[in-house]
């Protein structure tokens, strides 16, 4: 256990142009709720479903078990493999990395543990569901480390949802590792709820000729920050990663995403596409940074937001650090509103002024709405956006 006077001296993570040190989100209440049914899992999907501290969905098939994956809770895994809990725990994210990493490693009580061997190939696509269970008025500290072994391949949807209506916050730390080969798509829906204030904090070390491409989707209601990182470690690896986000009413996303390249010839792109209505705030942070040594590498960034409000506020801050003079790197970035040329082509032709915006929304964001694993989640993605286009005159 880390001394909390210890915690407390360690600097809270930067934001640019996020104020969020009222959100308190350096206090917090673990909950300990748990529930007894699944409330998004079903029809024997290879995937689990956490809820507060209960698992209330759990299936993995037959071939993928004799393969040695396993797939667990948390709590399970801390009491079944400690060691390897022990191991891994904090290996990719270091506790002492800032306040907010810190508090979670000394006390999350929940998540879920995901380890896949090597040269272990999923025919379908992984589920991780992770229910915060806003009833007590306590809050969700939580953990998700994924392993995959050399030379294995699998694409996981990941989603995180709030049950309940409690003015709460969550905290959570999702660890990947990609070892020699291995290819991971890593897909996630975030829906935390009005009243969850959020530190999500999501980073992968990528190894030697590996992939971890992220497809990471924030739809949530109340005031979050994002951390998104990959760490390019290995000779030809790389990281594509992809993220879309739509902010409502006087809520605040703030995203941090950055792609470290340390590998000779590794290559990472990102790409950003945000859409702001009402009074919301949405500030995109990209960084990229290539250090001496890590030759033939690619960095490279764009970020775009869509204004729908004249009240709304957005940002997009594209940062390249290169410490290396034999590589490629670029960046783009813009914020503005709707095309008005669009719009009225659109309404020309008998389309509503509601239906016009949700068609040039969807086309926004198409490029990383079409990269989503399954079509299930394609249209849980079209869902979510039409459920906020209903915030709009709000």
């Amino acid at each position: 256990m880390v001394d909390n006077s210890v915690i407390q001296s360690l600097p809270l993570p930067t934001f640019a142009k996020v104020r969020y040190n009222s959100w308190q989100i350096d206090e917090m209440i673990p909950a300990t709720d748990k529930a007894t049914t699944s409330f998004f899992m079903k029809n024997k999907k290879n995937g689990i479903e956490v809820s507060g501290l209960s698992t209330t969905y759990q299936h993995l098939t037959e071939k993928m078990t004799a393969q040695g994956v396993m797939l667990m809770s948390m709590v399970q895994a801390k009491t079944e493999h400690p060691d390897l809990v022990k191991k891994m725990i904090g290996s990719v994210i270091d506790k002492a990395t800032d306040r907010l990493s810190a508090q979670n490693f000394a006390q999350f009580n929940t998540g879920i543990f995901v380890y896949i061997p090597e040269n272990v190939q999923f025919d379908e696509v992984l589920h991780l569901t992770l229910n915060h269970l806003a009833t007590s008025g306590k809050d969700l500290v939580a953990r998700i480390f994924v392993y995959i072994g050399s030379n294995a391949k699998v694409d996981i949807l990941q989603e995180m949802h709030t049950i309940g209506t409690q003015k709460t916050k969550a905290s959570v730390i999702i660890e990947v590792i990609a070892d020699s080969g291995a290819q991971v798509t890593y897909a996630n829906i975030d829906s935390f709820g009005e009243q969850t204030t959020a530190f999500i904090n999501r980073e992968a070390e990528v190894r030697n000729h590996a992939t971890v491409d992220w497809q990471n989707a924030e739809f949530n209601d109340g005031n979050v920050i994002i951390r998104l990182a990959s760490q390019l470690n290995g000779e030809g690896s790389t990281s594509h990663t992809n993220v879309i986000g739509l902010t409502t009413k006087k809520q605040t996303q703030g995203l941090v995403t950055t792609i470290l390249n340390r590998g000779r010839h590794s290559l990472g792109h990102i790409f950003q596409r945000g859409v702001i209505l009402n009074r919301s705030t949405l500030v995109f942070n990209g960084i990229g940074k290539i250090i001496k040594g890590a030759k033939g590498s690619d960095a490279q960034q764009e970020s775009r937001v869509l204004m729908l409000s004249r009240r709304a506020r957005g940002d997009a801050n594209p940062l390249l650090l290169i410490d290396e003079n034999d590589v490629t790197a670029g960046h783009a970035a813009s914020v503005g509103r709707v095309d008005e040329n669009q719009m009225y082509y659109l309404m020309s032709r008998g389309i509503s002024e509601q239906v016009a915006r949700k068609l040039v929304i969807r086309g926004f964001m198409g490029e990383v709405l079409a990269k989503m694993p399954t079509k299930e989640a394609q249209q849980q993605v079209v869902e979510e956006i039409e459920r906020k286009l209903k915030h709009e005159d709000d």
